[in-house]
């Protein structure tokens, strides 16, 4: 029984996480599309970001100041955030996962 529960738990809990975007089956190509950040970025762009944060674990830091170790640390973590994409988890999702581990407890 218990068996049975938690397959249909985790069977409810992979569909209810399955990425199915609805969109439009026709698009018009005279309105811009806003996408992520990391979409819209070019090869180029991605390419000196990632030139930059090379330069800056390159860098001897111990005749830094503090400030100046400061300031590399935001800008490396800015840039890190500039490349990287979010995870989003739906609330039902959140919620699913929830009741799966507090039954599995």
């Amino acid at each position: 029984m218990k068996k049975l529960t938690i397959s249909i738990l985790s069977t409810v809990l992979l569909f209810a996480c399955m990425l199915t975007p609805l969109k439009a089956t026709t698009m018009d190509n005279s309105t811009p599309t806003s996408t992520s950040t990391a979409a819209t970025m070019s090869a180029a762009e991605t390419n000196t970001l990632t030139t930059r944060l090379q330069e800056i674990k390159a860098t001897d830091k111990s005749g830094m100041s503090r400030s100046e170790k400061r300031e590399l640390r935001k800008e490396t973590n800015s840039i890190k955030k500039k490349l990287s994409g979010g995870v989003y988890i739906s609330a039902g999702a959140l919620i699913l996962i929830a009741i799966i581990l507090i039954l599995l407890l």
